[in-house]
């Protein structure tokens, strides 16, 4: 009975943490260059007195989803996508290098190239400064160009190149703020083979139809384990009634 309660509660407790990742993804459908996390569920043994018989149930995030997402063309000059793998070298909050598919780009009031929330876009020496009221084009490897004004034929002129990387899957993991960084804190080289579409963006790989199956799947697991409680106080009681009539 004492196992039973153990496997009970903390799979009831692992369940609704779960939930929540399955909730949090489908929340982030439609943010541009999502990546889905994923979690698992692993038997844990009971460390204490008498012999080991008992364990518990945790869900542990085992990575994220890395698939692409489907890519829309927006036309907007700022807009890129990353075409197959790759990522986008940004500044995080905490100064050091960190990566991103979300393509969606600004100019802030200091005319630095940023992301919408704010983080500096990167070239493999520094943050990239855009002058003002120019026309720009973002090629395939990431190169920004602008438009020398009074010249025909139309010339472009390199002004930057944003950062592309691609480190393993296996030596990135996400942040808190939802940007990806590697393992150990290292800052990766720049990948030529990274491939960028400008004027589109990638939509989020969660898929919203799985997502909703898993978590009426959780529900169901959630309700077995508060049955199988309920069924442990039910014995407990009955065990009660019988020692008091013996």
């Amino acid at each position: 009975m004492d196992r039973l309660i153990y496997t009970a509660m903390t799979g009831a407790k692992q369940v609704m943490e779960q939930q929540a990742t399955v909730s949090h993804n489908m929340a982030n459908a439609a943010t541009t260059g999502f990546r889905a996390q994923l979690d698992s569920f692993r038997a844990v043994p009971v460390e204490g007195k008498g012999l080991a018989t008992r364990t518990q149930v945790v869900d542990e995030t085992s990575g994220a989803n890395f698939a692409q997402g489907a890519i829309a063309q927006t036309g907007r000059q700022l807009d890129m996508a990353i075409d197959g793998s790759g990522w986008i070298a940004v500044q995080g909050t905490d100064g050091k290098e960190a990566y991103t598919r979300n393509g969606s780009l600004k100019i802030n009031q200091n005319g630095m190239l940023q992301t919408q929330a704010g983080d500096l876009v990167l070239s493999d020496g520094g943050p990239i400064s855009i002058p003002y009221n120019t026309n720009l084009m973002i090629g395939k490897d990431g190169t920004i160009s602008q438009e020398i004004p009074g010249v025909i034929p139309v010339t472009m002129e390199m002004i930057g190149q944003i950062k592309l990387v691609n480190p393993p899957a296996d030596t990135i993991k996400r942040s808190d703020d939802g940007l990806f960084r590697t393992k150990d804190g290292s800052s990766s080289a720049v990948d030529p083979a990274v491939s960028a579409l400008g004027g589109s963006l990638e939509n989020s790989n969660v898929n919203v139809v799985e997502a909703m199956v898993k978590m009426i799947g959780l529900g169901r697991q959630f309700e077995m384990n508060m049955s199988l409680l309920k069924n442990v106080e039910s014995n407990a009681t009955k065990a009660s009634q019988l020692m008091n009539i013996s």
